[in-house]
């Protein structure tokens, strides 16, 4: 059987190996190499370093509106987190079953898995959709979840794409005896595409914070006006306190007030600076309990 891949991140490349052990993958689309760091060194994405490592022909175009790929032959077209949507002559070439990391009709679009995490879902999951030319609005071929729990968005990328992996075989292997399901769209939410700027917290929500650290690893972060926290722990959401004040100072970390609950920080960054211990932070600028992080 041939398989068309087309995906871009981590979460793409186990789903790719996955295919790439059961069936004859023709051709691998991504995202075109883009700069990264500092020094803007140009940098492929992973999917299409393991194309490269696999010997899989890989193809890096910015749009797919002149590509034929009916030259591939392909019996079907498998999209996970590509970053293009699939124009109806590419529809119409194989069956495209996207792997979405969400329940649809849930969280379609640019971030399912931060969204989850942000809105303090107990389940998420991933859903493989037969695609149209909708935004993820696809009819539904298979489902599976899994609980959030306390996860990170990395931890959750991680384990959805050991689900996906999983999910694309059973899918293609039951295709023909599947029935999709139609999304119902008044139930539909999206998950706009992250931008650095979401990172920023400002010790209003002690619960929102730690959401927002979960959610946002490896990147933006979080931050506030003085320093990146590279490192924090959830304490309680009961309190009411003066944002930033300084409740304790323990051996790992220094609990600090949020307007409403509390967090431990352990480690933070200035800027231009290395990362250091939160407590040392303190002992620095010689701040004790009462004071206040955030001035």
């Amino acid at each position: 059987m041939n398989v068309i891949f087309m995906g871009s991140p981590d979460y793409a490349v186990k789903i790719l190996d996955s295919l790439n052990k059961n069936y004859k993958i023709t051709a691998v689309f991504t995202q075109p190499d883009k700069p990264v760091g500092r020094k803007k060194v140009l940098t492929p994405t992973p999917v299409k370093k393991y194309a490269l490592e696999n010997n899989l022909e890989v193809f890096t175009p910015s749009s797919l509106k002149n590509e034929n790929l009916s030259k591939f032959n392909p019996d079907f077209i498998v999209v996970a987190a590509y970053g293009l949507l699939l124009p109806k002559s590419v529809l119409e070439v194989a069956p495209c079953i996207n792997l979405h990391a969400s329940l649809l009709p849930k969280y379609r679009g640019a971030s399912p898995i931060q969204s989850a995490i942000l809105n303090g879902d107990k389940y998420t999951g991933v859903t493989s959709m037969l695609m149209n030319e909708g935004l993820d609005t696809g009819d539904i071929l298979v489902w599976d979840y899994t609980e959030v729990g306390e996860k990170t968005s990395v931890d959750l990328f991680d384990g959805l794409a050991r689900i996906a992996a999983n999910q694309i075989i059973y899918t293609i292997e039951n295709f023909q005896k599947i029935k999709p399901l139609k999304q119902n769209d008044v139930l539909a939410t999206y998950s706009p595409k992250i931008k650095k700027e979401d990172g920023f917290v400002d010790f209003e929500d002690a619960l929102m914070m730690n959401r927002k650290y979960r959610a946002f690893q490896p990147w933006p972060g979080i931050f506030c006006e003085k320093f990146k926290i590279n490192e924090m722990e959830f304490i309680e959401d009961k309190s009411n306190n003066k944002k930033g004040v300084v409740l304790d100072v323990e051996n790992d970390g220094v609990i600090i007030g949020c307007k409403k609950g509390s967090v431990k920080l352990k480690k933070i960054q200035v800027p231009g600076k290395k990362p250091i211990k939160a407590v040392d932070y303190i002992n620095g600028k010689r701040l004790k309990s009462g004071d206040n992080i955030l001035k």
